[in-house]
């Protein structure tokens, strides 16, 4: 089931976050790379070259979890799972422009050097980690009398 997404995660996906994403490898483990994200409202977008590692594992496998954390604050972050739902090639490098302007204030300057067709994954949430600032964590669990009871029991017989 696809999740909307909450206004607090819409509002890092406007703007510079940082963001990592993780994918699985042909052998099961995870890849975690750092990248640009952005969102179309009711999905992250993700724009990476073609030939990138996590292309070819989303390729094999959708499946992601990603992080997004507040640039002022990086206590402050949304951690989500889902799957890419869509990838296509067409208006991608118009994306990755956009969207350097976000991060770096000009049109993507193309780090490579070379050719570098963009690939444009738009995921859709399946869950939404807890957020730290809007819930705080939990207290521990207060043990009952007869818990402390019988762990003082145990440790006057001399069974500890």
């Amino acid at each position: 089931m696809t999740l909307p997404l909450p206004d607090g995660l819409l509002d890092l996906l406007r703007r510079p976050s940082p963001c990592f994403l993780a994918t699985v490898m042909p052998d099961g483990s995870p890849q975690l790379t750092q990248t640009w994200v952005t969102t179309d409202g009711e999905h992250i977008v993700i724009n990476t070259g073609v030939d990138r590692r996590k292309a070819r594992n989303i390729a094999q496998d959708p499946r992601v979890a990603v992080t997004i954390t507040d640039p002022d604050d990086t206590a402050r972050y949304y951690g989500v799972r889902g799957r890419v739902v869509a990838t296509s090639t067409e208006g991608a490098a118009a994306s990755i422009d956009e969207i350097s302007q976000k991060y770096l204030g000009r049109p993507y300057p193309n780090f490579r050097g070379g050719p570098d067709p963009r690939l444009i994954l738009t995921i859709a949430v399946d869950s939404i980690d807890r957020d730290p600032h809007r819930h705080p964590p939990r207290p521990p669990p207060v043990r009952s009398d007869s818990v402390r009871t019988s762990a003082r029991s145990i440790r006057a017989e001399g069974r500890t």
